[in-house]
């Protein structure tokens, strides 16, 4: 698939480092240097069913810093994204609506990719629809189940075409075969896991699986569902698989960081590690970073709920993409926050007053004070606070420069 435009990104005088990140598998910063030249970042996308809100903007413009962040210490960035454009809450919104889920998805695509330009957000290397990898997440599915790692469960209410079997992850029999084990990459008890599992996806109910956690690899076909050929039957991949797949053939086997919002540490990033460890037999990535919830009237922001703030109506009335960014940058990218309009008020007079602020010189200091607050687990609001004292005298080239690399904001 086509991403978005590239912004321009000038290049620094001197460099910066390596950051450290808050890693659920670690529970605690660890390096975000890669293992070579190359930092590999795979962050989770949209199920384009509804337009892209805050919530979705404040985990790709945290990801978006930690490539800037990169960039600016010298490493070549190699950035992932898939696109989920088949999946149960897409075709049931289509469903509802009268529409085709194809129309469907492509249309919300078409309006991420105009609210990331929005925003300022680097693009990724390599933007993958699901629908383009059906065939490499069914040979995956068939190589679990030849490694004894998954296992068919039947379905009665498959369609008679299909071979009448769901297939399902073996999590006990990857857990003993390493390097991944239930509960690795967030750190969960299991009866927290048990508890959001049916939440977010998951059936712990369904009878004839091994483990209550297993997670679905491969779904066969039901009547009236999007269907394809594949080497384990009719049907289509699970949502853990599409991921592990395309992460590892855009980035290999080990990633520098995995990454999207708390609400995919379990168990969307759990099971998407498992799957590639047991393919590949290596740690699915070196950190497991996750981003905050961003609430708005007292609930956390979801299209479940219905209370969203979409960046493309914000943009509609007129609102700068900066100070959009400038407000979400405002907050730590770990916490939990909830949008005001007071907040995006003091984002656009914060973004008037930098504008306008004098040319000065300066002895590189505010520029390495940003670069240490941001190689300290992306700390955003610490360099803002420094380019708001340097902007009360004036701004130099250097760190004019610098916020536009660094906090992607372009004055």
């Amino acid at each position: 698939m086509e991403a978005w435009a590239r912004p321009e990104l000038p290049v620094l005088p001197g460099r910066g480092s390596a950051p450290l990140l808050f890693s659920s598998a670690t529970g605690g910063l660890a390096s975000a240097a890669p293992a070579g030249d190359t930092a590999t970042l795979y962050v989770c996308g949209i199920t384009p069913y509804d337009a892209t809100h805050l919530g979705h903007a404040n985990t790709y413009v945290a990801f978006d810093t930690l490539q800037r962040v990169w960039r600016d210490a010298g490493y070549a960035v190699r950035y992932a994204q898939n696109v989920t454009d088949v999946d149960d809450p897409l075709l049931e919104r289509a469903t509802r609506d009268g529409v085709d889920w194809r129309e469907l998805g492509r249309s919300e695509v078409d309006g991420f990719r105009a609210d990331m330009a929005a925003l300022g957000v680097i693009p990724p290397d390599a933007y993958v629809a699901v629908t383009e990898r059906i065939e490499p997440a069914a040979v995956a599915v068939a190589e679990l189940l030849a490694a004894g790692l998954a296992y068919r469960v039947p379905a009665d209410d498959a369609s008679a075409e299909s071979d009448g079997a769901d297939v399902y992850f073996d999590s006990t029999a990857a857990s003993d075969l390493g390097p991944w084990y239930l509960g690795l990459e967030s750190r969960m008890p299991r009866d927290e896991m048990l508890r959001i599992f049916g939440e977010r996806g998951g059936d712990p109910d369904r009878a004839g699986k091994r483990d209550e956690l297993d997670p679905l690899l491969w779904r066969a076909h039901r009547d009236g569902e999007p269907v394809w050929e594949s080497p384990v039957g009719r049907g289509r991949p699970g949502w853990h698989i599409e991921c592990s797949v395309i992460a590892q053939q855009e980035l290999g086997d080990t990633m520098t960081v995995l990454g999207g919002g708390a609400d995919l540490l379990f168990p969307h990033h759990e099971f998407s590690a498992a799957h590639s460890s047991a393919l590949t037999g290596e740690p699915a990535a070196l950190v497991y970073a996750h981003s905050g919830m961003v609430a708005y009237r007292g609930e956390k922001m979801s299209k479940s709920l219905g209370n969203l703030v979409k960046v493309r109506d914000l943009v509609a009335s007129g609102v700068d993409g900066r100070a959009i960014r400038l407000a979400i940058l405002a907050n730590h990218y770990r916490s939990d926050w909830e949008w005001t309009d007071e907040a995006l008020a003091a984002a656009s007079d914060r973004l008037q007053r930098w504008a306008s602020a004098p040319v000065a010189d300066d002895d590189g200091a505010p520029l390495a004070a940003v670069r240490a607050a941001l190689a300290n687990d992306l700390d955003t609001p610490g360099a803002i606070a420094v380019v708001d004292a340097a902007a009360a005298t004036g701004l130099s080239p250097e760190l004019w420069a610098g916020i536009h690399l660094l906090l992607g904001v372009r004055l």
